[in-house]
């Protein structure tokens, strides 16, 4: 027997990432197996926290307040700033703890057979950045895929010559391993073991 309402949220949640039919109809049953007043105060908090998340205007992280906490916070290390692909990258290198330095979202990797050319990138506001907060070292920490690199090698020749150190994370992440689900300990060895980009 079909039922037009449980097929109509398992094509919703189908659309989120890593969930299939199978998993999207048991969330599906999950949900419907909750108290009506808990469901309503899931649906309550997403839509609060679509209606008040915004993208910070300095880095391009997730926030409610402009600029973010990160950014705002007088004790982070300003000279130094990770250059990270989506704004998600930003709590996956946060929950290690490792890193005191500030954040820039590029909003994407350089693909150009996806039509991801650098000017569609938040590239232009990364050089202003640099310039304007005096900073000493951009990590690249994108993914490492070929559009990753892509992207680090490009970085790094719009600084070849300055005097801005360009490093890169250390290896222990796998070539086209995906940062949103590397482990903190692996990102921290590869943070605190960064290589120069020669």
């Amino acid at each position: 027997m079909k039922n037009k309402w449980l097929e109509e949220i398992t094509e919703e949640l189908k659309k989120l990432p890593g969930i299939g039919e199978k998993s999207a109809f048991k969330i599906t049953l999950h949900i419907l197996s909750r108290p009506q007043e808990e469901v309503e105060e899931f649906a309550r908090k997403l839509v609060d926290i679509k209606r008040n998340l915004k993208f910070c205007s300095i880095c391009g992280g997730l926030t409610v307040e402009d600029p973010c906490e990160i950014c705002s916070d007088p004790y982070r290390d300003r000279s130094i700033l990770m250059v990270v692909e989506k704004p998600q990258d930003i709590f996956v290198f946060e929950k290690t703890g490792v890193f005191k330095g500030k954040y820039h979202v590029l909003g994407g990797l350089i693909s150009p057979s996806a039509g991801i050319t650098p000017d569609k990138l938040r590239i232009k506001e990364l050089k202003e950045r640099v310039v304007k907060e005096g900073v000493k070292e951009l990590i690249i920490s994108t993914s490492p895929t070929v559009e990753g690199e892509t992207t680090a090698l490009y970085i790094k020749k719009l600084f070849e010559n300055t005097p801005v150190k360009i490093s890169r994370l250390a290896s222990g992440i796998p070539f086209g391993a995906d940062l949103e689900f590397t482990d903190e300990r692996t990102l921290s060895r590869a943070l605190l073991n960064r290589i120069t980009l020669e």
